[in-house]
């Protein structure tokens, strides 16, 4: 390591020498980035786990145009849409079509694990609103009581969930009736629930006897092709006879919701906090060791200054120093927090992972917290004279 050090500063490493002079503070060192960047990692995780399946529900359904409650900051957040405002979209020339998507919340209780799913009341007569995955099972909703329930939900067997086909259904209580899975689809376990389930429109109502089909939770829209949704948009603020209404994009409305989680539920800002602290409790520790050592070799950095070094030479010995402790370590913080991400994934069902994107950020977040520290740390030298350091 001394050898690749020199020949990366071209000249002999100071900072290495002294760093791993002690190896017990230096192993502790050590030992408090890597627990930095783990804290970081298991919050950035989550907060990335939260994203997913925050958007997770929107690929389920495909439409150019929402239209939504006032209120209705999320997808299953909010008031009813009365189903008067579909009509009235109809009317302009560039929406082909329109139907109303129903949301609530249905328990499954089972005997190892009581589900809570997130279940939606589709029209199974309109399939072009569904992804592809699930299209193609949208007949099976026009029974009565049937329902496509999701494999990957928290608490269902895997087993279970794979033998699940039109010619072998599972029938399950909930809500005082008996429903009938005919097929399953991706979905996996989120914040607000254990997993999804699509019934029809007719299905949803007798779960919801309260509910109505006349006011859907959210109106989704498809518009002709080679139309442009901010022009329609615009025109459907003016076609539609309530101005409170929000009329937007069905991608923005995916965007909208993910930035009210992340930025307006606890949950997106405990998140938020915890990847700072761990980012603080990173630049505490690595700026701890370093003044530490600075102070430790006090007379050592007299003699140099007294010898004409110069403030940009000690600078280099403590940069030096910090990048040895983000690189080495971030090492040991990328293998754990990967371990923990996969092993909280699995008890979870949460989409938990390491991605590329977030181990470089982390990567270059470490290195720039530790030169930042360094800096800090050679203050006491840029300014004292040689005498006052002996």
């Amino acid at each position: 390591m001394s050898q690749l050090l020199q020949r990366l500063f071209g000249r002999l490493p100071i900072g290495w020498l002294q760093l791993t002079h002690n190896r017990t503070r230096f192993a502790a060192a050590l030992a408090g980035v890597a627990f930095a960047n783990v804290l970081v990692f298991v919050q950035l995780g989550i907060m990335n786990s939260m994203a997913a399946a925050t958007l997770r529900p929107y690929d389920f359904f495909q439409a150019d145009v929402m239209i939504s409650a006032q209120d209705a900051n999320a997808l299953s957040e909010g008031g009813n849409v009365a189903r008067q405002w579909l009509l009235q979209a109809l009317a302009d020339p560039d929406v082909t079509d329109g139907t109303g998507l129903l949301i609530g919340n249905v328990p499954w209780d089972r005997a190892t694990k009581d589900i809570s799913f997130t279940t939606f009341g589709i029209d199974p007569a309109k399939p072009r609103f569904l992804a592809n995955e699930i299209a193609g099972d949208t007949n099976l909703l026009q029974v009565q009581n049937a329902a496509l329930i999701d494999r990957l939900a928290r608490g269902l067997p895997r087993d279970e969930a794979a033998a699940i086909r039109p010619q072998s259904p599972l029938e399950f209580e909930t809500q005082g009736r008996t429903l009938t899975a005919y097929a399953t689809f991706a979905g996996g376990g989120g914040f607000g629930g254990d997993g999804y389930m699509l019934v029809s429109d007719q299905t949803f109502l007798s779960l919801f006897p309260a509910r109505s089909s006349g006011a859907p939770d959210h109106i989704l829209l498809t518009l002709r092709a080679g139309s442009k949704p901010d022009q329609v948009i615009a025109r459907l603020k003016t076609l539609i006879s309530d101005p409170s209404l929000r009329i937007r994009s069905y991608a923005d409305a995916a965007q909208e919701d993910l930035l009210y989680q992340q930025t307006r539920r606890p949950t997106g800002i405990i998140f938020g906090f915890g990847v700072l602290i761990g980012v603080l409790v990173g630049l505490v520790i690595v700026y701890q060791v370093l003044s530490t050592d600075v102070a430790d070799h006090l007379r050592e950095y007299a003699t140099f200054k007294a010898m004409g070094y110069s403030g940009r030479f000690f600078l280099g010995i403590v940069l030096e120093e910090a990048l040895v402790l983000g690189v080495m370590g971030f090492l040991p913080g990328l293998l754990v927090g990967t371990a923990i991400l996969k092993l909280m994934g699995a008890i979870t069902t949460l989409p938990l992972a390491m991605s590329g994107t977030m181990a470089i950020s982390v990567f270059l977040g470490t290195i720039a917290f530790s030169a930042l520290s360094g800096i800090i740390a050679t203050r006491r030298l840029a300014a004292a004279d040689p005498a006052d350091l002996f």
